[in-house]
């Protein structure tokens, strides 16, 4: 199955205590459908010092169930739903189905 959201795509939270915020997706687990979404779902973590690292209290991003994501529509900025086309040229694009605007580049 081909993936409705990927790396680099600008996503809105549906759902959760994060709910309407926008970020950029930066890693998607497909094993487990979760992905990072940066400054969206920010956790602490107690890292130990290693090589070139002093350690510390660092802020990371921990990751959302992809059923509570959406695309956000090219057009809008609106939350939307993801559905494929084939182009004239034989390419299969993603489209958002709010606007009909082609996600990929």
């Amino acid at each position: 199955m081909a993936a409705k959201i990927k790396k680099g795509d600008n996503v809105i939270v549906l759902n959760g205590r994060e709910k309407g915020k926008k970020g950029s997706v930066v890693r998607v687990d497909t094993a487990s459908d979760r992905a990072f979404v940066q400054g969206v779902n920010m956790m602490k973590r107690h890292q130990a010092p290693g090589a070139g690292d002093p350690g510390g209290i660092k802020e990371m991003e921990a990751s959302i169930d992809l059923s509570n994501l959406a695309i956000e529509d090219p057009k809008d900025g609106q939350p939307s739903r993801v559905g494929f086309k084939t182009l004239e040229d034989g390419r299969k694009v993603r489209y958002a189905k709010r606007s009909g605007e082609v996600i990929d580049r």
